[in-house]
């Protein structure tokens, strides 16, 4: 069977999401229909916002249902009526086997890494957090349990030196797409074989969660080591942003920070100490040397860089590192 025949439900809410869709569209695959979270009323008019997906599908003219109710009735014969061949999730909510198990080839989901490692909502930002050096991007046939159903492809990617989050994301969404459209083809062509997640598990190695990210997450903790610390502030950047707080001229404030680099140095000055040269140079002291801030914002500011930052510095001038 030819996979551009087949009739396709796409599932799914945010950027990723929309980007695949779009990739999906513009190679000629048949969208039967687009499954997306509803519209949420935001800001102080109270606005319906579309989601990202919604918003690619409106573009595209292809159908689209927004269930409140994933188990209703109603949105059972919504989606029979668009007779799915397949399935595909990208970022979306856990789906009743009631839903997963329509089609006849199934339904898989797009995962942001190499399963069975990172399960969970925060795949891009654990990985960088965790100093990883590669990552992923895993299809595999939705199951019981979230993000352990037996796996189609997955494509190994490199995670590069001091790659934030958001550009690893991007990165992200061309490979993503790239996946998808291979495990149609394969699905299509009966050219593929779902395997148990435990065939990739080799040896006593641990498994590696992706919890979702919580405020209290993204406080940064200067004790920790330098490159730790560079982990932490480039697997939280853009969103939700790592930070500190702190205190200038006698008023305590809180500085997200984007970008950073570590510098091992032996110094006595306690960790969390920030310095500077005033001009170019701005930075925190950590137990093993000191974390280098690239970008940072301030609250009610635009992120900027650590020059225009220090710039515009009207505080105490800051003890400048040794």
């Amino acid at each position: 069977m030819n996979a551009k025949d087949l009739r396709i439900v796409f599932m799914g809410t945010p950027r990723i999401a929309a980007f695949i869709l779009k990739a999906l569209h513009r190679e000629g695959y048949h969208l039967a229909g687009v499954v997306t979270t509803p519209d949420k009323a935001a800001g102080r008019g109270l606005k319906l916002l579309h989601s990202e997906v919604k918003q690619a599908a409106l573009e595209l003219g292809v159908a689209v249902l927004q269930p409140e109710n994933l188990k209703a009735p109603a949105f059972h014969e919504a989606l029979l009526a668009l007779k799915p061949d397949v399935q595909v999730v990208v970022a979306f909510r856990m789906l009743p086997e009631s839903v997963w198990a329509l089609p006849p080839l199934g339904t898989f989901n797009m995962h942001a890494s190499l399963l069975p490692q990172y399960r969970g909502a925060a795949p891009i930002n654990r990985a960088i957090i965790n100093g990883e050096k590669e990552t992923g991007v895993t299809t595999f046939l939705l199951d019981h349990e979230i993000d352990t159903g037996r796996i189609l492809l997955r494509e190994k990617m490199p995670i590069l030196e001091y790659e934030t989050a958001g550009h690893l994301h991007d990165r992200m969404m061309e490979a993503g797409a790239a996946i998808v459209i291979k495990t149609l083809d394969s699905l299509a062509g009966g050219a593929v074989q779902a395997l148990d997640q435990g065939e990739y598990i080799s040896g006593s190695g641990s498994l590696k969660k992706a919890p979702k990210i919580y405020r209290e997450d993204c406080l940064i903790d200067w004790k920790r080591p330098c490159r730790e610390v560079v982990n932490l502030i480039h697997g939280l950047s853009p969103y939700p942003g790592a930070f500190t707080p702190l205190t200038l001229e006698g008023s305590e404030t809180s500085m997200k920070i984007f970008e950073a680099r570590p510098r091992v140095a032996e110094h006595r000055i306690p960790a969390g100490t920030p310095c500077s040269d005033g001009k170019e140079e701005f930075l925190f002291t950590t137990p093993d040397g000191v974390v280098l801030v690239k970008s940072l914002q301030m609250p009610g500011k635009k992120r900027m860089s650590t020059p225009d930052f220090l710039r515009g510095f009207r505080g105490k001038p800051l003890p400048n590192f040794p």
